[in-house]
């Protein structure tokens, strides 16, 4: 599938591994879903990879510690990011969360769209009634950004 070629240019930055390191267990993803489910959020140290499925406005958020990678697979949004969190709390060490973001830009991303979001950044998913939007997201640790 032509959508998960980023993938491989993704896998391949994130390949810091030196001769000695032990090299990881190669996992696969059928189709794009993990073998534990849609929803099963996997961890490989400094990344990880899950599918999220959106069927209503998201939340604002922000990961202090985080870069995310995203690739849509299906369905469309408007994603808002940048700018200022809205009523923003810290329900865990290095995220944010908020009602909405002020002062943002809007774009409108559809299937097959790759977006990469820097740690610190705000970012938002709104959807029209009856939209959906799928996507892979790898979290990247930035080893620069923030930590508890």
């Amino acid at each position: 599938m032509m959508l998960f070629a980023p993938l491989l240019l993704i896998a391949a930055a994130m390949g810091q591994a030196t001769a000695s390191a032990p090299k990881p267990d190669v996992v696969i993803w059928p189709h794009g879903v993990s073998p534990l489910g849609i929803k099963h959020k996997e961890n490989f140290g400094n990344h990880g990879l899950s599918i999220t499925v959106h069927d209503t406005s998201g939340i604002a958020e922000v990961h202090q510690a985080t870069a995310d990678v995203m690739i849509v697979q299906s369905g469309e949004a408007t994603l808002v990011y940048g700018g200022e969190v809205i009523d923003a709390h810290s329900p865990s060490p290095n995220e944010v969360r908020g009602t909405g973001i002020r002062n943002g830009t809007s774009v409108h991303i559809t299937a097959g769209d790759v977006i990469h979001f820097p740690a610190g950044m705000p970012h938002q998913w709104l959807l029209e009634p009856g939209k959906q939007i799928t996507y892979l997201v790898v979290h990247v640790e930035e080893p620069t950004a923030a930590k508890p």
